[in-house]
C-alpha cells in the first residue's frame, strides 16, 4: 500500500520514529544518527560540516518536543508539520519534513526547521 493511501495516524506512527531518530542526532551534533533515515539524495547535500554549520551556534538550544500541525499527501511523498519547542527558547518553530517510499521502507527525503 502506497504511503498516501495510510492514515494520518499510521503514518505518523512510521514517520514519528525517524524524525525523534533524526533530532536526538541534531541534538547530540552525531551526524550518523541524524542522518540513519534519510534518503540518499538527503545524505549527500547533509554532510557533517553542513550538519555543523547548521547546528551552531544554537541560539534556540536543542530540539525538545513537537506537536504535529497537519499531514499532507503529494503525489512524491507525504508532507508532516509540526509545531517545535526549543530548549532555550520560547520561539515556536517550524519543522516540515517530506518523506517518501523506499525499498528500505519510509525515509526523509527533505527536513527543515525554522
Amino acid at each position: 500500500m502506497a504511503l498516501q493511501d495510510l492514515t494520518d495516524e499510521a503514518l505518523l506512527a512510521l514517520f514519528e520514529p525517524l524524525m525523534d531518530n533524526c533530532l536526538e542526532g541534531s541534538n547530540a551534533l552525531n551526524h550518523a544518527q541524524h542522518v540513519q533515515d534519510f534518503t540518499d539524495r538527503m545524505k549527500a547535500i547533509v554532510t557533517p560540516e553542513n550538519l555543523r554549520r547548521q547546528l551552531t551556534p544554537r541560539r534556540h538550544g536543542v530540539f525538545t518536543t513537537r506537536t504535529v500541525v497537519g499531514v499532507f499527501r503529494q503525489r512524491a511523498g507525504v508532507g508532516v508539520v509540526w509545531l517545535q519547542r526549543c530548549s532555550a527558547s520560547d520561539d515556536e518553530l517550524v519543522n516540515h519534513a517530506i518523506f517518501v517510499d523506499t525499498p528500505e521502507g519510509p525515509k526523509i527525503d527533505h527536513c527543515l526547521i525554522c
